[in-house]
């Protein structure tokens, strides 16, 4: 028996146990006569104890153990002198009266502590050491916590678990593929699933009525903090349901991982249209928890001889209140310089300070009389000591540019409460999105989105400028500015997808060939079905109140999709290309 209790159980009231224990040390301390080493293993840490009068050759040995040594010990539970009232087993230590080294450790390359001083590589690159840390441990535990309470509710549900394929067909539409070679179909590839999409649809028709799977889906593009090349969706379908049935049940689901996991009532969730968001806050994921929104300033800004209004498409801006005194103009010369950036690209930044006396400080003042400006302050309800900031020109630019800056200004503001949550429903997408580079229309969802019911007529009849005014019956949710999930009614009628995939470009041979399968099970009694999913990893960041998905993945990849642990992508042998047909490919080419 290597333990007859963990590192995090013993209490006071142990207190005359004889125990065992086993983990890794964390830190070891010498005064002399006594040695104390911390052991750890994932429930907590316990102080050891060696006395030198007791047994001089065992505090020897303790005196030599190094951090991340794995050893056992024996002992008797004792009451501490110096209680840590910041540990679970802080009234209590170990008297040692045996021990055994079960594996040396070389010196870790960074400490193994809640706050370590490894960098994001080098932790990454020894990986194995950075999940010894509390808080990535704990960051996986709450993932496996909420993995097990969503398949509970979702079963409770009626929802069925299915796994479906990880070797597909490679389609068109959507991210990059990751792709693998066929050895036994030469010059033929797999590739790997972006989401089930096509398969949890399949599984409607037939007659599997409520699915779900917490799945692994892989995207090959550029990836940020919240993005990896591999990550897990929860993701689910539904038959016979309507949107309203839709999201009653996963607002359901998210409310159950609130409580169950943070003990934490979310409430009713509000519902946002995608243009009254825009409007509003300048984003389709807008962020609930503090206001400060956009107020159109067109009627009230033109026609005054500024130049930049006047040529402008649209003229907007926020309040951000009690900030004028706070702002200097070196402030707002880096703040405009920081909109400035290429990442934003805004061309400037126009700002009101609302005086106490009535009077107003404009960085535009000689174009606006303070009565001018007054009808400004009116517009946002600005009070004195708030500040005014304002964005002109193309009108979707330009609410990117200012959402930016209302999100900065919010995080300046301390507006961003942690343990605050703020959830929403956006609805009512736009179906179809025109590019002007390739002169044709792009899924905002992807191609099997429905469009609302009362659009379905005009989308097989309608002219190209009728096509871009159509809804989709799609709904994402939002939780504190974050898209944690979406999803829509699928088209269920071969006609209807037909039509979309032929405005999205696709020939009646290209449709076939890629999703014939699809288009003829629904000539085969398609329910109407619609589904949602979750980007898991990030629901998981959410709710911990965290950006970076990374700590919540066991092995992540780094901002280049690279393992740093395994050291991959890397090349395979020259046999493996030849077995895959691959370098003759490359040869050919070449020839």
């Amino acid at each position: 028996m290597y333990r007859s209790h963990n590192c995090g159980e013993l209490r006071i009231s142990d207190v005359g146990s004889e125990v065992k224990l086993s983990g890794w040390v964390q830190v070891g301390r010498d005064f002399g006569g006594l040695t104390f080493v911390d052991l750890r293993d994932r429930y907590g840490i316990t102080q050891l104890v060696f006395n030198e009068e007791e047994d001089a050759d065992l505090s020897a040995k303790a005196r030599k153990l190094g951090r991340e040594f794995v050893i056992s010990a024996t002992g008797k539970v004792r009451e501490r002198s110096n209680k840590n009232p910041n540990r679970s087993t802080g009234d209590i230590e170990i008297e040692v009266s045996a021990m055994e080294v079960l594996n040396a450790s070389k010196t870790p390359p960074f400490t193994i502590e809640t706050e370590t001083d490894g960098g994001e590589d080098l932790r990454m690159k020894y990986r194995y050491m950075d999940l010894r840390r509390p808080p990535v441990q704990e960051n996986i535990i709450f993932r496996s916590s909420v993995a097990i309470q969503t398949r509970k509710y979702l079963a409770e549900q009626g929802f069925i678990e299915v796994e479906t394929p990880v070797l597909i067909k490679s389609t068109p539409e959507g991210a990059r593929d990751f792709v693998v070679p066929s050895r036994m179909n030469p010059g033929q590839f797999y590739a790997l699933p972006q989401s089930p999409q096509t398969f949890k649809q399949i599984l409607m028709v037939s007659g599997f009525d409520k699915y779900f799977q917490i799945v692994k889906c892989f995207r090959d593009e550029d990836l940020r903090a919240d993005r990896q090349p591999e990550f897990t969706q929860i993701d689910c379908e539904m038959s016979f349901v309507t949107r309203e049935d839709i999201l009653n049940t996963f607002e359901g689901l998210t409310k159950n991982l609130f409580q169950t996991c943070l003990g934490r009532d979310l409430g009713n969730f509000p519902r946002m249209s995608y243009d009254e968001a825009l409007e509003r806050f300048g984003s389709d994921k807008p962020d609930l928890r503090f206001g400060m929104e956009f107020k159109e300033l067109n009627e009230v800004a033109k026609g005054k001889g500024f130049p930049v209004f006047d040529s402008a498409e649209l003229v907007v801006g926020i309040c951000a209140e009690g900030q004028a005194d706070n702002f200097s103009n070196k402030d707002i010369k880096k703040l405009t310089e920081w909109m400035q950036r290429p990442q934003i690209g805004a061309k400037g930044l126009v700002y009101v300070k609302v005086n106490g006396d009535g009077t107003f400080k404009s960085s535009v003042g000689k174009f606006y009389s303070d009565e001018d400006l007054q009808a400004w302050a009116e517009k946002f309800g600005a009070k004195a000591g708030d500040m005014i900031f304002v964005l002109s020109g193309e009108t979707d630019k330009t609410r990117k540019q200012l959402n930016e800056l209302r999100l900065e200004m919010g995080r300046r503001m301390g507006l961003m409460k942690e343990g605050d949550y703020k959830p929403l429903w956006v609805v009512d997408f736009p179906l179809l999105e025109w590019d002007e580079d390739s002169e044709r229309f792009h899924a905002m969802h992807h191609p099997f989105t429905a469009p609302k019911k009362e659009d379905e007529e005009r989308m097989l009849n309608g002219d190209h400028e009728t096509m871009k005014a159509l809804r989709a019956d799609a709904y994402d949710l939002v939780i504190n500015g974050v898209e944690i999930g979406g999803g829509s009614i699928r088209i269920h009628d071969r006609a209807l997808q037909a039509k979309n995939f032929k405005l999205l470009g696709f020939s009646d041979e290209e449709a076939e060939a890629q999703f014939g399968f699809l288009m003829g099970a629904f000539e085969y009694g398609a329910p109407p079905h619609g589904g949602i999913a979750f980007g898991f990893d990030r629901l998981c960041a959410v709710l911990k109140g965290q950006y970076s998905i990374r700590d919540f993945i066991a092995f992540p990849k780094n901002n280049t999709g690279r393992d740093m642990m395994i050291n991959t992508p890397s090349p395979i042998a020259g046999e493996q290309m030849e077995e895959l047909y691959l370098e003759s490919t490359a040869k050919d080419k070449e020839a």
